[in-house]
């Protein structure tokens, strides 16, 4: 793997050289924002590394391109550079250098030991015929609750102080409300995966689809979903009394459901995509890290779904400990995986459109 300052600087000298070219300079933010420079600081490498979406068109359009000595490979240069900055500015750091090194099976031990946890604090069997199907027969409702309290508390503190680390090095200031409005239009639109004139994205081969933005946005609405249905479940529990298991007459149901569904066609497109895409535009040594997060996002979702399917089987207790152990690894995994690039490109969008009401 190559060194931090290797990769940085690779990225810099291409950006030097299409800051002259200007060929690409209305494919997406990356270019009119590479414009306003005029000599690049490694800051200003992670901003615009952020704000590519790896749509890839630069690359194809590139006369600079490999063969070329210049070997500009722009699309994968600024891959590696945004796999450097989720363990830059990951908080604590140790833990972004643990998914960095190797997320797959920093993954598995996580899932293996929340699970062994789960399975030590809960029973195999529910004593009353009344509770088959009740989650708390099988998991304390106190284990389950702190667990996740604490558990929630440690990654919206590591997800806030990564946030932070990041808006500082790109050096946002002064953020105002219409640059934040305009950036979340841009984000639920997914804007700049529509391409040159929304005629497609370029991923994972030259050829011109929008397959990748709807994969995006089954993703993306699955998971707002899957959130929602969280949230509603604790509101019915906690306020309105209302225990679970709900029906699917219900909103936390309703929202689930929806969202499971939507999460697995989402993130089993993207897998396909990836396996798909060209070499010449992905970063082999960060890919593990990209799979490790889709394969989280299927296996949370999909399980999910099961679990709703045999809440009254034999299984549901091992079902239940898994299905919690993974959505507990996949909040632990956000701050420090792939899922990050969430954050960091949405304030990497504020401060391009900031810069953009400035022009």
């Amino acid at each position: 793997m190559e060194n931090n300052e290797n990769v940085y600087e690779i990225a810099r000298k291409s950006c030097v050289i299409c800051n002259s070219c200007r060929y690409c300079e209305g494919l997406c933010a990356v270019f009119p924002a590479m414009e306003r420079k005029r000599e690049f600081s490694l800051q200003d490498i992670d901003y615009l590394a952020n704000l590519c979406h790896q749509c890839s068109e630069c690359f194809y359009d590139c006369q600079y391109a490999p063969p070329h000595e210049f070997n500009l490979a722009l699309p994968k240069q600024l891959a590696k550079v945004r796999a450097q900055s989720y363990t830059n500015h990951a908080f604590p750091s140790f833990l972004g250098k643990a998914f960095g090194a190797n997320a797959i099976v920093t993954t598995i031990v996580l899932v293996i030991a929340l699970f062994l946890g789960f399975f030590a604090s809960g029973t195999i069997t529910a004593t009353e015929p009344s509770r088959a199907g009740d989650f708390f027969a099988y998991v304390p409702e106190s284990y389950m609750i702190g667990t996740f309290s604490v558990v929630a508390i440690l990654v919206l503190a590591a997800l806030f102080m990564s946030c932070k680390n990041f808006a500082n090095a790109i050096e946002l200031k002064g953020v105002n409300a219409a640059a934040i409005i305009q950036s979340i239009k841009d984000a639920l639109k997914m804007r700049y995966l529509g391409g040159h004139e929304g005629e497609g994205c370029t991923y994972p081969t030259e050829l011109r689809s929008n397959v990748r933005r709807v994969f995006h946005h089954f993703t993306m609405y699955g998971f707002i979903f899957c959130f929602i249905a969280t949230v509603l479940g604790a509101i019915y529990l906690h306020i309105l009394n209302i225990p679970a298991p709900y029906d699917f007459t219900q909103l936390p149901k309703i929202f689930g459901v929806i969202g499971g569904i939507a999460l697995c066609i989402g993130v089993a497109g993207l897998f396909a995509l990836k396996l798909k895409a060209d070499k010449n535009i992905v970063d082999e040594n960060s890919v593990s890290m990209d799979y490790a997060l889709l394969a989280m996002l299927f296996i949370v979702s999909f399980g999910g779904l099961v679990l709703m399917c045999l809440k009254e089987s034999a299984y549901l207790p091992c079902l239940l400990y898994f299905h919690l152990s993974t959505v507990f690894a996949l909040f632990v995994m956000i701050p420090y995986s792939k899922f990050i690039h969430v954050f960091y490109r949405f304030i990497a969008l504020v401060k391009y459109n900031m810069d953009e009401q400035e022009a």
